[in-house]
């Protein structure tokens, strides 16, 4: 058994300071720890592929060494399959995972972990990331560290310690105070109406995502599907990353990136569709969200990379949720003016502005040009660009 403190000090002087995760019993003394620690980062978020995805976005803009660590039940693994076989993996960000071994034969649990338990093992060799047992002694601490960090600089992807019970010494959380929440805005709404193919189409949209990020000092994050497609076909910038999979975690990439690079304007693109997915990351940006931080949603009502089935966002006010999770303004509507209005006002840091993200719902019409072109530079490479472009650690394959 160690103390948490022990871990923590030995990770933090190899650049881990960004933690995120879901809490599991095992953690407990490993967790209060880390929230105690002025000199740590933590998010709680709402299941355990948002964080993966949260730390993924700190991995992408990480300068001067620093480095995340997502922790998780075993219960949670299959929440976080998507990101972590279709982030990490395909785009070559690397982290630290501690899951715990709920479940492990020949030990006594609960029934819910009476499968899972056995399959952990499995499931992270069939993910193709390599893991060891969290160390139980202080000895153990810099080796399985050192190890870690070998594999994550060398392939640029996950490597995993596995807790047991028992590994971490009983940590006591003090009382804390609860931060107040944000104050709620007001939702603004801007609507033309008229017939459906009167609606703007997502290339114009994107246009004027363009048009307001200039690639100085912003980062656009493209959801997956035809979203990324298309911003790449209109101006393949430096400064943009187009999803693939891990559908739902622009958002938390975004908060991620945002929180370890202030000095950015983040802008991510959203569907709805992909929102729906993971609609929990609205509250932790509602909570955790810096003002460098754009929530763009652009709703066709369709999956349209995969036929056009209708999803239920029209019976959804994703600003009315976006205001009641803590954004510092939310609005939508089915005018481009608005999305301009929205992404002219987002300037980082001006003088009493509202802390928080700000959220824009933009409601367009379904359907693609024809031919939309699939980008010929791989996920890895256009990660790679952007991190050289925005002065990161990772701006290599």
């Amino acid at each position: 058994m160690i103390e948490a403190a022990q871990f923590i000090e030995a990770a933090l002087a190899r650049g881990f300071s960004w933690y995120a995760g879901v809490p599991c019993s095992y953690l407990t003394p490993f967790i209060n720890c880390v929230l105690q620690d002025p000199s740590l980062h933590y998010v709680s978020s709402a299941n355990e592929g948002d964080a993966v995805a949260l730390i993924a976005g700190v991995t992408l803009g990480a300068r001067g060494g620093q480095r995340g660590i997502t922790m998780m039940q075993n219960s949670g693994l299959g929440n976080a399959v998507s990101p972590l076989t279709s982030l990490t993996w395909t785009f070559r960000l690397p982290q630290l995972l501690i899951v715990t071994w709920r479940g492990q034969p020949g030990t006594a649990d609960e029934p819910q972990h009476a499968l899972m338990g056995p399959v952990t093992p499995a499931m992270l060799d069939t993910m193709e990331i390599p893991w060891e047992l969290f160390p139980t002694d202080a000895a153990g601490i810099g080796p399985a560290l050192d190890r870690a960090l070998a594999h994550m600089d060398a392939t640029g992807r996950p490597y995993a310690l596995v807790m047991q019970k028992g590994s971490v010494a009983p940590y006591a959380l003090k009382p804390q105070d609860r931060s107040a929440p944000r104050a709620r805005c007001a939702v603004r709404t801007q609507w033309r109406g008229g017939a459906p193919d009167a609606l703007p189409s997502r290339r114009e949209a994107l246009q004027r995502v363009i048009a307001h990020t200039p690639a100085a000092a912003t980062v656009v994050l493209a959801s997956t599907g035809f979203c990324g497609r298309e911003l790449y076909a209109l101006d393949d910038r430096p400064n943009q990353l187009y999803m693939v999979g891990s559908m739902g975690c622009v958002t938390p990439l975004a908060l991620g990136l945002a929180l370890v690079r202030p000095d950015l304007h983040v802008v991510a693109i959203d569907g709805d569709g992909a929102a729906l997915m993971r609609m929990g990351n609205f509250a932790t940006l509602g909570a955790y969200g810096p003002s460098n931080l754009t929530h763009v949603l652009l709703d066709n009502g369709a999956h349209d990379s995969t036929g056009a089935q209708a999803t239920v966002s029209p019976n959804v006010s994703f600003a009315g949720v976006a205001a009641a999770c803590g954004y510092a303004s939310a609005a939508e509507g089915d005018c481009l003016e608005l999305l301009d209005e929205v992404l002219a006002a987002a300037v980082p840091g001006e003088p009493g502005a509202a802390p928080g993200s700000r959220f824009v719902r933009l409601v367009i019409r379904a359907g693609t040009p024809d031919g939309l072109p699939r980008p010929t530079i791989t996920p890895a490479e256009v990660k790679s660009r952007l991190a050289r472009h925005i002065g990161a650690d990772h701006g290599e394959n």
